[in-house]
C-alpha cells in the first residue's frame, strides 16, 4: 500500500528522459552517449575530432563476427523455436560459427570427390563420398541419408575369389 501511494503521488516527468542536462552529465563523468541508448546525442564523440560526417551505418551481427552464415535468421529460429525459454545474445553466434565451419568442411571434402571423379561440378555422390570417408563426419552423420547419394563402393573379402594356392591346400585337408 505504501508503494502505490508513492507511485500516485510522484509528480509528473516535466523534462524528457534524455535532456541536454543529461547529456552535460555525461561528458563531465567522460562517458559516451550512444552507448547509453541515447540517438539524440548519438553525434557526440562522432568523427574525426568533429569533422565530417557521421557514419551511423549499421553493421550486422555476422559482419561483426566475421561470418558468412546469418547470425540475425539463427537467433530468430533459436526464439520460434521454443528451445529454451531466454536465448542469450552469444548463443547465435557460436552457433552460425559451428555451421559454417562444418558446411566449409563438407564442400572442400565434396570438392575433392568431384575433382577425382574428373567432374567440375559438387552432386549428392560427391556429399556422400566426402561424408563417409571421413571417420568424423561419418560418426556425426551416421543416421542420416543423403538422397541420391549411393553406398560407399565395398565388396566384402568374403566375396572375393579365392587365390589359386588355397584352393590346392583344401583338398588335402578334406577328410578321408
Amino acid at each position: 500500500f505504501f508503494f502505490f501511494f508513492l507511485m500516485i503521488r510522484r509528480p509528473p516527468r516535466s523534462t524528457p528522459l534524455y535532456s541536454s542536462a543529461a547529456s552535460d552529465v555525461y561528458k563531465r563523468q567522460g562517458i559516451n552517449a550512444e552507448y547509453m541508448g541515447n540517438s539524440k546525442m548519438s553525434s557526440v564523440g562522432k568523427g574525426k575530432g568533429g569533422r565530417g560526417k557521421a557514419t551511423n551505418k549499421a553493421t550486422s551481427r555476422s559482419t561483426r563476427a566475421g561470418l558468412q552464415f546469418p547470425v540475425g535468421r539463427i537467433a530468430r529460429f533459436l526464439k520460434q523455436g521454443r528451445y529454451a525459454e531466454r536465448i542469450g545474445a552469444g548463443a547465435p553466434v557460436y552457433l552460425a560459427a559451428v555451421l559454417e565451419y562444418l558446411c566449409a568442411e563438407v564442400l572442400e571434402l565434396a570438392g575433392n570427390a568431384a575433382r577425382d571423379n574428373k567432374k567440375t561440378r559438387i552432386v549428392p555422390r560427391h556429399i556422400q563420398l566426402a561424408i563417409r570417408n571421413d571417420e568424423e563426419l561419418n560418426k556425426l552423420m551416421s543416421n542420416t541419408t543423403i538422397a541420391n547419394g549411393g553406398v560407399l563402393p565395398n565388396i566384402h573379402s568374403y566375396l572375393l575369389p579365392k587365390h589359386a594356392k588355397n584352393e590346392e591346400e583344401e583338398p588335402s585337408q578334406s577328410l578321408s
